[in-house]
């Protein structure tokens, strides 16, 4: 098996290198810098170190790159960097997986310093670095919204769900759910939601990655989610628990020092003074314009502020009950994630579970502060413009900024910087990914095969051998969605499956723990509706695409202008495009319809929580009342008793 692993890690640098090598034409002489087939925007340029940002900012790009530039020889040295330190990682603790439970939870030997760490490079994902970054470079504070959610979620963590878990659980979900429950079902239940959940959170890792080897290394999109698909169902394959942890620490090490840098060199670029900041922001025509777009003025309106405006929140989540639902959803989802949830058996008690927390708590808190300054700074300095030219998602736009404040394209220093925190990004990547397999395999494997299948009978070299088979299941799913969802912010995927936890997963989990009547009739109708109506609020909110909406303001952009020439006005080159996009639009979407053939959204929220969840609970509470089961009562005090003291559980292994 290593001799697959090692042959795959080297057809992947062999591969990088013989497309480094292609097309000469567009490489630079003596650089490698691969040269954009337009003209730099003027926000790439080298800067001078203490410009004025209101000044730099104002003017919007001549020309829209479709590509970045990017040196070649940096960023492929980078990436295979990255590739071979994390190969390193997996072959050296492959050596040391060789039962379920160094498989699994690595032997329940992780320090809490150390579990802290993983768990915030399990939250500091791409969607954290790459999509609330995007976000807030696109609709100010609103993506904000998508950070404070993971500090608060946190508290729920800590408070409810750390200690009991570690104290109850083995190794999933399932694990503690069976515990009152000898029935199959609850087994087979929970495996297919932590497969369903994990699959959903996945998509955002996936979409990232592909955008990232896409646009930094010309490897087609579909290529790229195929090819980091493979080697992360090797990686977990080989390496379990015990590869992810340290994967996770040594990227979450590099994402924080990253930030640091990057916040730190914004920053500086205003003098370190907050107000001179923001109010180069609010002064930034380009981001004047941008906002005139987001809210269909096809005309600057007299007298409005539109520089303020990004500053203020409802630029995306137009409605607040959309805030509340997005906080709802996080707040409740984030506890019941089943990556974040094995993470507390890799530790030896409780205490160290509770130790992890707080250090993810600092960890996580302090890197989305930087988040917010790398998100109002790829805003000032790169503008939106440029950002959504390359990526409609924005997710582009922390790389963008890295090289910026390096220098920008064709710069040593601009290059560099960039090549390093596209390494960075990836390794967040594989690692988040790494997690999310491995809990999947680990729900496929042990709640599945072992205890419904085979009824607890399996061996260790049989239990592993079906988790690293379910591994190149749920990598293959991740594949084909990935490539599905090509055109999706990260980060509002992320927040969806949020929405699916908090409406499934933590309502039992929360019952299990702490109610005596609970049982399995509640979990099963729980996890089960409480999914199916998540995501059948999704497919009918605006999340999904509505053709005719499309085309609805499109016409009015039609109207608005042609009203305007009928006046006698002559239209700017800028507005003629305008037009004329707008006609195409119309004429593209006038007669289409959903993916589940509606005009417009019948749920009006962007995130399905604030329904989804109540529903969850109450489905919950209603099917544990209606099929009472003593004997599942009767056990609650033993479940009580272990979680509350931690009798019973398994000693650690060292590490």
């Amino acid at each position: 098996m290593r001799n697959v692993f090692l042959s795959v890690v080297f057809a992947l640098a062999f591969g990088s290198l013989a497309l480094a090598a292609e097309s000469p034409a567009r490489s630079g002489a003596g650089t490698g810098a691969a040269v954009s087939t337009q003209a730099a925007p003027s926000a790439l340029a080298p800067a001078a170190p203490l410009a004025n940002p209101a000044t730099t900012a104002s003017k919007a790009p001549a020309a829209m790159p479709k590509k970045m530039q990017t040196n070649r020889g940096f960023t492929i040295s980078m990436f295979l960097l990255i590739i071979a330190a994390t190969a390193g990682i997996v072959v050296w603790a492959s050596k040391s997986t060789s039962t379920a439970a160094d498989y699994y939870a690595a032997g329940g030997g992780i320090s809490g310093m150390q579990n802290g760490w993983a768990i915030a490079g399990d939250f500091l994902s791409a969607a954290t670095f790459l999509g609330i970054t995007g976000l807030m470079s696109l609709f100010g504070p609103d993506g904000f919204m998508y950070s404070v959610g993971i500090i608060i979620s946190f508290l729920t963590i800590l408070l409810i769900i750390a200690e009991p878990c570690r104290n109850a659980g083995k190794y999933t979900l399932g694990d503690i759910l069976a515990f009152r429950s000898s029935s199959k079902t609850v087994r087979a239940v929970a495996s297919l939601s932590a497969v369903v959940v994990s699959v959903f959170y996945l998509l955002g890792q996936m979409v990232g990655a592909g955008k990232l080897m896409q646009l930094l290394l010309g490897i087609p999109y579909k290529a790229s989610i195929i090819g980091v698909g493979a080697l992360i169902i090797v990686y977990v394959a080989l390496g379990g628990m015990k590869a992810t942890t340290w994967v996770q620490i040594i990227k979450a090490a590099l994402l924080m020092f990253t930030g640091t840098i990057l916040s730190g060199a914004i920053l500086w670029k205003s003098g370190f003074n907050l107000l001179t900041f923001f109010d180069s922001v609010a002064a930034s025509q380009a981001i004047q314009d941008h906002v005139r777009g987001v809210m269909k003025h096809a005309t600057a309106e007299p007298g409005f502020d539109y520089g303020q405006r990004f500053l203020e929140l409802g630029l995306f989540f137009k409605n607040p009950l959309d805030q509340i639902s997005l906080g709802l959803a996080w707040i409740l989802g984030a506890a019941g994630l089943p990556h974040v949830m094995m993470r507390f058996f890799t530790v030896p008690n409780a205490k160290e579970a509770r130790k992890s927390v707080v250090v993810s708590m600092f960890l996580i808190g302090a890197f989305l502060i930087m988040v917010s300054f790398l998100g109002f700074g790829a805003a000032l300095y790169v503008t939106p413009q440029q950002i959504t030219a390359l990526d409609k998602g924005g997710n582009m736009a922390g790389l963008m900024i890295a090289q910026y404040v390096g220098g920008g394209a064709g710069t040593v220093v601009g290059d560099l910087l960039l090549a390093f925190v596209c390494a960075v990004a990836f390794a967040t990547i594989l690692a988040v990914v790494s997690g999310l397999v491995l809990a999947s395999s680990a729900a496929i494997a042990h709640d599945l095969y072992v205890n419904v299948i085979k009824s607890g009978k399996a061996d260790q070299r049989t239990q592993i051998k079906v988790a690293r088979f379910a591994s190149f299941f749920v990598g293959a799913i991740a594949i084909v969605l990935g490539i599905a969802c090509e055109n999706l912010n990260i980060a509002q995927l992320v927040g969806l499956a949020l929405a699916v936890v908090a409406s499934a997963n933590f309502p039992v989990l929360l019952f299990a723990l702490f109610w005596k009547r609970f049982n399995s009739a509640g979990i099963i109708a729980g996890l089960v509706v409480g999914t199916v109506v998540t995501i059948a609020v999704l497919m009918v909110s605006p999340n999904m695409t509505y053709p005719k909406k499309i085309a609805a303001d499109a016409q009015k952009i039609v109207v608005t202008l042609e009203k305007k020439q009928a006046e006698g006005a002559v239209l700017s080159d800028k507005d003629l495009k305008t037009l004329e996009k707008a006609k195409a639009d119309y004429e593209k979407n006038k007669d289409g319809t959903s993916l589940v053939g509606l005009d417009a959204p019948l749920f009006p929220l962007k995130n399905p929580g604030i329904v989804s969840v109540p529903i969850g609970f109450l489905v919950t509470i209603a099917a544990t009342l209606l099929f009472r089961n003593k004997r599942e009562e009767e056990m609650f005090e033993e479940l009580f008793v272990r979680q509350t003291t931690g009798y019973g559980v398994a000693k650690a292994a060292k590490h």
